[in-house]
């Protein structure tokens, strides 16, 4: 779900497009007559003081705190440099993949403005497909310094790449042909099918220490049910980032507050593990997938932040939940993972009772928007967007989305916390 009204390319809107009234602007076909998308200066301020907060704790961990072996660091900051050449190409690339889909009709309005001149802008839709091909670009560049042609690692790592590859091809049609909810939500079970034919890791649980005594065993192996619990983690991976949205920067935000979290109990497990050589590679090979993610997300949000000049579309909300639900299987952490995901959990739940149809499911649900004050309004709607505007009052979009941004910054250092207080007791 996204803050806009999207236009489809075939319909009363697009005929109306193709014989505009008298007072509406020509249509722009051209590449010179193509509107400029440029990112303001204060939306730069903005992400460079976001990125400089989530990413100082990850870069001191890894520059001065651990004692990472020379290799090991040597090859992340070799992705570390591909992935802000990732960022910068992907800055270069949203204004001009914005021309082309406007002029293939792919552009939607600005729901939480109407009724104010920006309501009425058309905004360039499904701009997640630039952010994936980059992404696909710098990690599949990176095997070139990281992994040999025997590389037990290459198998998976290229099975990982091909499931999020997959991933963000549903994404683009769903975007395009706008397919049902229902539809949706078993698209990620089909991208997941490369990964979990490719997966050669183990299937087993640790018990947690309180129940060794009532199981009778530590460790416990699930087989295939544990492929089946993979797939699952998937699915609601892409689908809860997909349904908690519908404000500007929210998308994109929240995924941007995840990937550092992972970055940073990546690199903390690889410190904690000098004598466990596969452990460590299994968290380094979720961090090769987080930076370049990472990089491309903030250039994404430097223009999606509000006001947005780009929609991200449901390509980039796939995109991004198949990302981190592929290196929370590959890293082994995908407990921690839920916990990160603590926020998606409560919209989820709030937003069951609509998705199973009990009660009647408006398409977007999104607050009320009062164009005299450009306040939002929380509406009954099973959402966390509407919780949190009925729990802390009316807000402005921008302020509604960095409360919101903080409650996943809180759910995250949550995780930590529980990490470190339970250690040692639990497993």
């Amino acid at each position: 779900m996204t803050s806009r009204r999207r236009t489809p390319a075939n319909g009363p809107q697009s005929t109306a497009k193709s014989t505009p009234p008298e007072n509406s602007q020509p249509s722009k076909t051209t590449p010179d007559d193509s509107p400029e998308i440029a990112v303001s200066t204060s939306k730069w301020t903005k992400i460079l003081v976001f990125s400089s907060v989530l990413l100082l704790p990850y870069a001191y961990l890894l520059l001065f705190h651990f004692d990472i072996a020379g290799e090991l660091k040597r090859s992340i900051l070799i992705n570390a440099a591909l992935s802000l050449g990732g960022f910068l190409l992907t800055v270069k690339l949203i204004p001009v993949a914005s021309r082309y889909v406007i002029r293939r009709n792919l552009f939607g309005f600005d729901i939480n403005k109407r009724g104010t001149p920006q309501g009425n802008v058309k905004v360039p839709e499904s701009l997640g497909i630039v952010i994936g091909v980059v992404f696909l670009v710098v990690a599949i560049l990176f095997q070139h310094f990281n992994f040999t042609a025997d590389s037990v690692w290459l198998v998976e790592y290229n099975a990982a790449l091909a499931s999020i590859c997959f991933m963000i091809l549903l994404g683009f049609v769903d975007d395009v042909l706008d397919v049902p909810w229902r539809v949706k939500l078993v698209l990620p079970s089909f991208a997941a099918l490369p990964l979990l034919m490719a997966y050669a890791g183990h299937t087993t649980i640790v018990i947690p220490k309180p129940l060794v005594s009532y199981v009778g065993l530590e460790v416990l192996d699930l087989g295939w049910i544990y492929r089946l619990y993979m797939g699952l983690l998937a699915v609601f991976c892409t689908n809860s980032i997909n349904i908690h949205a519908g404000i500007n920067g929210l998308e994109v935000g929240q995924t941007i507050v995840i990937a550092a979290a992972i970055l940073i109990h990546n690199i903390m497990q690889i410190g904690a593990s000098i004598d466990n050589p596969e452990n460590q590679q299994a968290h380094a090979f979720s961090i090769y997938l987080v930076q370049p993610f990472l990089a491309t997300s903030m250039a994404l949000l430097s223009y999606n932040w509000y006001p947005s000049s780009v929609f991200v579309g449901d390509t980039y909300t796939y995109f991004a939940g198949m990302t981190m639900a592929v290196v929370g299987i590959l890293g082994h952490f995908s407990e921690t993972l839920l916990i990160f995901f603590a926020p998606q959990v409560l919209n989820f739940l709030l937003s069951l009772p609509q998705l199973a149809g009990i009660i009647p499911c408006p398409r977007h649900r999104l607050p009320r928007f009062d164009p005299q004050t450009g306040l939002l309004t929380g509406t009954n709607d099973g959402t966390l967007v509407n919780f949190t505007l009925r729990v802390f009052g009316r807000m402005s979009e921008q302020s509604l989305c960095i409360v919101l941004l903080g409650l996943q910054a809180l759910a995250c250092c949550f995780c930590f916390l529980l990490r470190w207080l339970l250690t040692g007791w639990y497993k």
